[in-house]
């Protein structure tokens, strides 16, 4: 069985419970995931677009959708010691469905990891003055490179290091807005930019985390137990979502521009810029950590290959880093629409499948106790398949009605849940079930 010694981290097996760690230990490494510059730069955006009071409900309504998706998925596998992907081969989407599920996962989080090491890049070089973009974009997204292939333990300790200088930057900043500015003008002030609406708004909030709301599970499978969890992604969500959204909505305003280097650099200077483009990496590891589980599942579920998590994290790494070169910062609003409501359908269905329907509860409980995986998994599950891509519709092209990555998620799972209700009326099963196969890792 692979373990965490040989620097695999359990990406295709259960996480025992002496290999669990302290709450406060995963929380550090969530709050560095929330608190950063993708999210300093989510806020800037919504701040140059909306009002103060615009942007706070905004941030409130993703926030709560991302806080549920986060603690359901994340309560299972604590519960089962499984990653996302892997754990979804249970959860409805089969063997086949998990491997897609992996393929996403490792695509999108590449992008992420590109978006990351572009600010990352161009920080430096602003700083620095020194080589050109693409030689900064390769050197820092080796950096985040080495330290992944290392595994959990040097996420937790990069992020020990970096979370407190980048909430000492911020913090600075905010100094400058409270001293230089009123912050009863601010909050009430028109941004400068050109209005973005609620929806789009809380679109941008939930779709620029709710892929890291579903690969909860890649972190909190270390966790011992749901109420960790709990505590976790409430303490982990609010307080890095909304307090940092807000606060770059305030500088924002203040210094009418939607670009964060720029705010950073006006606000607490090149110190203050130069950590939080540092900090970056915190964020930035696990971007590449989750893509490296997903496509070890996704390898492992069509073709039987076990790949190291290592050799994964290399050439994972090498392909972000080679994007962030060619410049796919250019996209990153389209980048968190898009996942807004791709995503989420994923969540929806796993909740239905683990917490209602309870198909394979019986043989998890069972085989967890043993500190096994089920000896089989369905195939593929072709009512996941309609109802994911069903909820991807609905929240992609009915965008003037409600919020379009709550409608996605929400069509997904119900979808799923009507979906396997006929199916089994229709062909007599009280728990419907498809083919399996006995080839699980």
């Amino acid at each position: 069985m692979a373990n965490a010694h040989s620097g695999d981290d359990y990406s295709l097996s259960r996480v025992p419970m002496d290999a669990r760690r302290p709450m406060w230990e995963v929380l550090v490494i969530r709050i560095g995931s929330l608190a950063c510059v993708s999210q300093l730069m989510l806020g800037a955006a919504l701040g140059y677009g909306m009002t103060f009071w615009g942007a706070f409900w905004a941030t409130m309504l993703g926030s709560v959708l991302l806080q549920v998706v986060s603690y359901a998925l994340g309560a299972a596998a604590a519960r089962e010691g499984l990653s996302t992907s892997l754990l979804s081969r249970w959860a409805g989407f089969g063997k086949i469905g998990s491997s897609m599920i992996g393929g996403v996962i490792a695509i999108a989080l590449m992008g992420w990891f590109g978006v990351q090491n572009s600010v990352f890049a161009e920080g430096l070089l602003k700083a620095t003055g020194m080589f050109n973009l693409q030689v900064w974009a390769l050197i820092t997204g080796l950096v985040v490179t080495v330290i992944v292939a290392f595994g959990f333990r040097l996420l937790s300790l990069t992020a020990n290091i970096s979370l407190p200088l980048f909430l000492i930057a911020v913090g600075i900043a905010m100094f400058q807005v409270m001293s230089g500015h009123n912050v009863g003008e601010l909050i009430g002030a028109q941004p400068a930019g050109k209005p973005l609406s609620l929806a789009v708004g809380t679109t941008m909030v939930a779709g620029g985390f709710i892929l890291g709301a579903v690969i909860t599970p890649d972190i909190s499978r270390f966790m011992r137990s749901e109420k960790d969890v709990f505590w976790m992604t409430l303490i982990g969500t609010f307080a890095g979502e909304l307090g940092m959204n807000l606060m770059a909505v305030l500088m924002s305003l203040a210094v009418r521009s939607g670009d964060i280097v720029t705010i950073m650099l006006s606000l607490a200077g090149w110190i203050g810029a130069a950590i939080v483009i540092f900090s970056t990496l915190k964020m930035n590891d696990l971007n590449l950590y989750s893509s490296t589980l997903g496509i070890t599942n996704m390898l492992n579920a069509l073709f039987q290959w076990r790949v190291n998590r290592v050799t994964a994290t290399w050439v994972l790494g090498i392909v972000g880093t080679v994007l962030s070169m060619l410049g796919i910062l250019n996209y990153f609003v389209n980048f968190l629409v898009l996942l807004g409501v791709a995503v989420p359908p994923v969540a929806g269905i796993m909740f239905v499948d683990y917490y209602i329907l309870k198909r394979n509860r019986s043989i998890l409980d069972e085989t967890r106790a043993r500190g096994t995986l089920p000896e089989e998994c369905e195939i593929w599950n072709p009512v996941t398949m309609a109802a994911w891509l069903l909820g991807f519709l609905v929240g992609y092209f009915f965008t003037d009605t409600g919020i379009p990555a709550i409608n996605s998620l929400v069509v997904g799972g119900l979808g799923y849940y009507l979906g396997m209700k006929l199916y089994g009326a229709a062909t007599s099963q009280r728990s419907v079930e498809f083919a399996k196969t006995n080839q699980v890792v």
